[in-house]
């Protein structure tokens, strides 16, 4: 291991694997991780050498604001970078990438200008020039910048020739969004080696690239209109509706030596197969990039070499249909394993039933007393807490939504543990409530409940009533199921246990 200054400079140096179990018998097929990177994709690298090149070049200026469109691994990536270097970002993005990617941006800093999904592509990024040159951010421009193929001659392609040193590459299989990972890697592979085959994996229902159709263009050379053989597909980052300029670079300089065609339903089997025969966890688009690199393989003779390029971790894909057969309850052989121990099943209690025994009285503390009668008394809505209790958070949550103005008192905080007045507080809760649980909820000084008996009343109406009586109107209310604010462990299981 080594000692780093800053997570910037992590990137790179991702592992080569050879498969073990869906490669051919006899046929080497090496895939390049690239999820190893610090934010989990091969889009780290472009980010972080985009932003330098402009930081060197002087058209980014300290502090200006960074802009670009994605699907999310570059905008991941950039934010990630903007992040360490003290840059606003914004980012474009179509309304139909899985929401993981936008809160993974967000919660790196990021603003996250979604755009209709019926608009592609092309319209995310005409929605970033449009707000680049109304504001004057910087502009990445992912799918034309130098720095994007340039990073990956220097840095990917390098590292793939070092780890076969004294060693020939048959095949190099890559996907491509933007083009910059497969044009900068095949310049390099094929500096080192022209024999080396390029393979360009497309899905096989959307082939911009076998079709041999010109992208159209302006005068000015931006895109005019989607690629007439463009359709949606499952590949994430892969295949936008448009043919980039770093692509028709790899075409011009006659780099692509095959294009393999391959269906989403092949992609989404393969990263499965990869996670559960190999243990390497990718999405969708590594998946496609290993049906591509299987095609070759079938037909390889044995000894040949063939890398391929796995861009990005499955944890982008957690919303996609790539998990739609992934389940959060207990399957049926599941639930055989659990029932077939006596403790902690769902079905029947583990603890043997005793004879209810009364318990011995609690003296109640009067400082305490006073401090949860003045708290209710002062006021309109009172929320006694836990400060990571799951059922207080679903409290919080909805009276948020609503925008309800409450006071939590956290009784496990910090600001409650001197002389022990948080246990003081619970025992006072408990004498007044008869209910030993947390949390215990008051509007205009009436005792709700715990959180569900909170949600009943929303679902019932007398919630709102209290509130109105207490000077308080509920906003945003239309539509609003309180048991969506329930962790999901606890939502309504799809099973009987």
């Amino acid at each position: 291991m080594a000692r780093y200054e800053t997570v910037l400079d992590t990137i790179g140096n991702t592992p080569i694997i050879k498969l073990q179990k869906l490669a051919p018998e006899g046929v080497n097929v090496y895939c390049k991780v690239e999820s190893f990177n610090p934010m989990g994709s091969v889009k780290d690298r472009m980010a972080l050498a985009i932003i330098e090149k402009a930081e060197q070049t002087g058209t980014l200026r300290p502090g200006q604001t960074v802009i670009e469109s994605t699907s999310g691994n570059t905008g991941i990536g950039l934010a990630m970078v903007c992040a360490q270097k003290g840059y606003p970002l914004v980012i474009t993005m179509s309304e139909s990438s899985s929401v993981e990617r936008r809160k993974l941006m967000r919660f790196l800093g990021a603003r996250v200008v979604l755009t209709p999904a019926s608009e592609k592509g092309s319209g995310m990024l005409k929605k970033a020039i449009e707000l680049a040159e109304l504001h004057g951010y910087f502009l990445c421009r992912q799918f034309d910048n130098d720095a994007n193929p340039d990073v990956h001659t220097r840095t990917t392609a390098a590292e793939i020739l070092a780890d076969f040193a004294g060693e020939k590459i048959d095949y190099f299989v890559s996907g491509f969004g933007t083009g910059g990972t497969l044009l900068g890697i095949s310049r390099r592979l094929k500096q080192a080696d022209k024999t080396t085959k390029i393979v360009a994996v497309e899905p096989d229902n959307s082939q911009m690239l076998a079709s041999g159709i010109a992208q159209a263009r302006d005068p000015s050379g931006n895109i005019s209109a989607s690629h007439p053989n463009f359709r949606p597909h499952l590949m994430q980052g892969w295949a936008p509706d448009f043919i980039s300029s770093l692509i028709e670079r790899a075409q011009s300089e006659q780099l692509i030596d095959e294009i393999a065609a391959v269906s989403g339903s092949e992609a989404m089997n393969l990263a499965r197969q990869l996670a559960q025969k190999e243990g390497i966890f990718v999405g969708t688009s590594a998946g496609a990039t290993l049906a591509g690199a299987l095609i070759i393989a079938k037909r390889s003779a044995p000894g040949t070499n063939i890398v391929c390029m796995l861009p990005d971790t499955g944890e982008r894909y957690l919303s996609t249909p790539l998990f739609d057969d992934i389940s959060t309850d207990m399957n049926e052989e599941e639930l055989a394993l659990s029932r077939s121990t006596a403790s902690c099943r769902f079905d029947v209690s583990s603890t043997p039933s005793k004879p209810a025994v009364k318990a011995a009285p609690v003296a109640i503390d009067e400082e305490a007393r006073k401090f949860v009668e003045a708290t209710v008394a002062n006021h309109s809505v009172v929320l006694f807490a836990l400060e990571w209790c799951e059922f207080c958070w679903s409290a919080r949550k909805l009276f948020n939504r609503l925008d309800i103005p409450f006071k939590s008192i956290d009784i496990d905080s910090v600001a409650f543990q001197k002389n022990d007045q948080g246990r003081k507080i619970r025992e006072v809760l408990a004498h007044h409530t008869g209910a030993v649980t947390i949390p215990q909820i008051y509007i205009g000084g009436k005792h709700i409940g715990g959180c569900t008996d909170l949600f009943d009343a929303v679902v019932d109406g007398s919630a709102e009533k209290l509130l109105r009586e207490a000077g308080i109107a509920p906003k945003n209310a239309d539509g609003v199921n309180p048991y969506e604010f329930l962790p999901k462990w606890l939502q309504p299981r799809s099973m009987t246990v």
